[in-house]
């Protein structure tokens, strides 16, 4: 093919090429995870050499990361829906492979923290990039599949990071018992081995084409004529301390409000903070919802079509939130699943690394893929049938998650987990799909960034923290030490079904308007 507009089927139809580039970004997106979730297996000796406590290491697994990958991935969104999908993929591998390599040199919670920050900056160029690319891929008809085949690299890469951070770290402290060159040691060398084929990954991406925003739709559209000025804008808007001067050029009342929220951000982190003795969770949470507040303004004031479309309609807003549930329970039970096995089940590292990695990644690829095709054939008979497919992913988990982690038994242990991760599973793409669906192709990047904000500052910001937090705060002492309860912990995610249900309620019965006055909506045409 010459150029990007061969690149994609001028009937509107998914070609060879296009199953082409889902699969690279299939593998990109593996890699994402592995990079990501490779904390979990290696969490037991990172916090006995760091000597952190649960709630550290929740902190760690969630909003280290998931702050900045929230914060940096709603202007990176809108360069995506501006500039170059490609070029922006390839450059955002390339950092965020370096910075998992770089977390291998960390020798305390602050530089390991530093390090996870800015893997979550590279990696949100992800899936902005992906869901944007793949909507001018595929067809209307063929998106909630193409999302949830994409969306595997989830499950595929988050279990196998714990077979390979497993025999890494098992294979060099044999070789190193007492420490190896630079005095590193097996979870250190674990993260620099991960780190490095990315970099290679992201020559790989560089050679994908380009296609036409739009043209899969009917609708081809360009982006802006001044993409990176747009960034640079969006950039200060999200980021503090530009929010301020942001707010200011939006006049004095947008200055007060913007300043009054800063203020209670604080006070309520600072709060927090006396309260749990966390330090660095709190005010990650506080600067992350008063950066979101500080976008939604700004952006509400330069593209009010955008912002009508997400913040605007309670449709788009339910399905982000009732989605973002199922992903804290997923995302807790993701990070803290092989550290209770070894913990409370006393099961060998290595065997519960090769069942918990394959079960993951069998359990997650299977869900998200059923998942996707049974989403995409309610949507065929029923405007908001999607939506039905995220009502289940909230659901059918509870009884597997309560049976896993109540019993003493391995096989029940890991069987039941492999429901639990199928079940949940599911729900992405349904929820992926409904949103891109509710607004216009020239949204799509930021809409993404938006479903992402909810995934990461609502999932993953509290998702690991709050099973800390709560295994910290019902643990004992042991020889003078501190041992939490991670089975109260773990249990105590099923109170947020009743709360992922009413939004989903409200929003199986708010979809079909929503999509049917789109463009009446925003304005605009499609």
């Amino acid at each position: 093919m010459a150029d990007s507009e061969q690149a994609v089927s001028a009937q509107g139809k998914a070609n060879g090429y296009s199953w082409y580039v889902l699969s690279v970004l299939v593998v990109v997106y593996i890699l994402n995870f592995i990079d990501r979730q490779i904390l979990s297996i290696l969490a037991v000796d990172i916090k006995a050499d760091l000597g952190l406590t649960d709630s550290d290491l929740g902190f760690l697994g969630g909003a280290a990361f998931a702050v900045f990958y929230a914060l940096f991935g709603v202007p990176l969104g809108r360069l995506a829906d501006n500039w170059h999908r490609v070029r922006l993929l390839s450059l955002g591998l390339a950092v965020w492979s370096t910075m998992t390599a770089l977390s291998g040199f960390a020798r305390n919670n602050v530089q390991l923290s530093l390090a996870r920050m800015g893997v979550g900056v590279g990696e949100a160029t992800a899936s902005p990039t992906a869901y944007s690319l793949i909507s001018d891929y595929f067809p209307k008809r063929q998106r909630a599949t193409a999302l949830a085949i994409y969306s595997s690299g989830l499950y595929i890469g988050g279990g196998v990071s714990l077979l390979i951070g497993a025999k890494i770290g098992q294979l060099w402290n044999a070789a190193y018992p007492g420490g190896g060159p630079l005095g590193l040691v097996g979870w250190q060398a674990a993260f620099m081995a991960v780190g490095a084929p990315g970099l290679l990954m992201a020559l790989w991406v560089s050679t994908l084409k380009e296609p036409i925003r739009g043209a899969m739709d009917g609708t081809p559209s360009k982006g802006s004529i001044t993409p990176f000025r747009d960034f640079v804008g969006d950039l200060m808007s999200i980021v503090p301390p530009f929010t301020v001067i942001g707010a200011f050029r939006r006049g004095p009342a947008a200055l007060a409000i913007n300043i009054a929220v800063a203020a209670i951000a604080a006070l309520l982190a600072w709060a927090m903070v006396r309260v749990t003795g966390n330090a660095l969770q709190w005010p990650a949470i506080g600067l992350g919802y008063y950066a979101v507040f500080s976008w939604a303004s700004s952006l509400r004031a330069r593209d009010p079509a955008t912002f009508r479309l997400i913040w605007g309609t309670p449709a788009f807003i339910c399905t982000t939130l009732g989605y973002s549930l199922v992903s804290l329970v997923a995302w807790a039970l993701g990070f803290w699943a092989a550290p209770y096995a070894e913990n409370v089940l006393h099961l060998p590292r290595q065997e519960l690394a090769f069942v918990l990695g394959a079960n993951g990644a069998v359990s997650g690829f299977l869900g998200v893929i059923i998942g996707g095709r049974v989403a995409d054939y309610l949507r065929s008979r029923n405007p908001a049938g999607r939506i039905l497919v995220v009502m289940f992913g909230v659901i059918a988990p509870i009884a597997p998650l309560w049976i896993a982690y109540t019993t003493t038994n391995a096989v029940l242990f890991y069987a039941m987990s492999f429901l639990a991760g199928m079940f949940g599973a599911a729900a992405l793409g349904a929820a992926a799909a409904t949103t891109q669906d509710l607004v216009l192709p020239r949204m799509r990047g930021t809409a993404t960034a938006a479903f992402f904000l909810g995934t990461t500052l609502v999932g993953l910001a509290w998702g690991p923290y709050l099973v800390g937090l709560i295994s910290d705060m019902t643990g004992s002492i042991v020889d003078g030490k501190p041992v939490g309860d991670l089975r109260t912990g773990v249990l105590s995610l099923i109170g947020v079904a009743p709360i992922a249900m009413a939004t989903l309620v409200y929003a199986y019965r708010s979809v079909p308007d929503a999509e049917a006055t789109l463009e009446a909506r925003s304005g605009e045409k499609a």
